[in-house]
């Protein structure tokens, strides 16, 4: 059996029928979307898709700045840059 990584689940026929009312009765929260009893996508409200993007763009730059840590440094004055 395959773990459903959200507190609420809606067949695909039902999102059909009313997206809005699976929406609405999420209240801010994802919703696994199955068929056949089987997660096939999550419905992720705009701002925690927008806050996933901002944490992997944050571990992007996490890792630029482990890869140059050690990376001599060099110095410059503001007008330089």
């Amino acid at each position: 059996m395959q773990r459903i990584h959200a507190r609420a689940s809606v067949s695909i026929s039902d999102l059909k029928k009313n997206p809005s009312s699976v929406i609405d009765q999420a209240s801010g929260e994802a919703v696994a979307i199955l068929n056949h009893n089987r997660p096939t996508a999550y419905l992720v409200p705009a701002a925690a898709y927008e806050a996933i993007l901002e944490r992997l763009d944050d571990l992007d730059l996490a890792k630029i700045v482990r890869k140059r840590h050690s990376e001599a440094t060099v110095s410059v004055t503001l007008d330089e840059l």
